[in-house]
């Protein structure tokens, strides 16, 4: 009777950074099928897409390596005013990468986590908001949103509520 040895391998378990650098890399492959943002100028741009409210792509600023980037809809939060929801993203480039680094759906980060949060709290954190951001960039996908519906708006007034500053005139 021959026995066969089976030799199991372990698959490396991924580490909650890992996890976060994967979907920083799956947004940012989201967002450049979305909206092409590396061919845009600094401004602010507004999707329509079918009958759903108006959604709001910002360039805030182009740096060597970086993008700094905002997206919200035309809605505001009745209680703050601020749009809602909405998210401050930072495009790595180089590193082929996009996080959130603020989102707001109807709380802030501060009341979420709270100001002196540990390490641990702030990396699940940064997971559900860049979770949420793919999300929200595969749903728009799926509405319709994209580089064809993209239009820029001509002048922008600086406003503190709305990512990146700006929002239409």
């Amino acid at each position: 009777m021959c026995s066969a040895l089976v030799q199991r391998r372990q698959v490396p378990k991924l580490s909650r950074l890992g996890w976060l650098m994967g979907l920083y890399a799956e947004n940012h492959a989201r967002l450049l099928r979305l909206f092409a943002p590396l061919d845009l100028a600094r401004g602010l741009y507004r999707s329509q897409a079918g009958e759903g409210p108006a959604l709001y792509f910002m360039v805030n600023e182009r740096h060597p390596y970086t993008m700094e980037l905002g997206l919200s809809y035309g809605l505001t939060d009745p209680v703050t005013g601020l749009p809602d929801p909405s998210a401050s993203l930072r495009l790595y480039r180089d590193a082929r990468q996009l996080e959130a680094t603020h989102c707001y759906a109807g709380r802030r980060w501060q009341d979420a986590i709270g100001l002196d949060a540990p390490p641990q709290r702030i990396l699940d954190h940064r997971l559900q908001m860049n979770t949420f951001l793919g999300k929200w960039l595969q749903y728009l996908a799926e509405q319709g949103h994209g580089v064809a519906t993209l239009r820029r708006v001509a002048r922008t007034v600086p406003v503190t509520g709305l990512p990146g500053g700006a929002r239409k005139a």
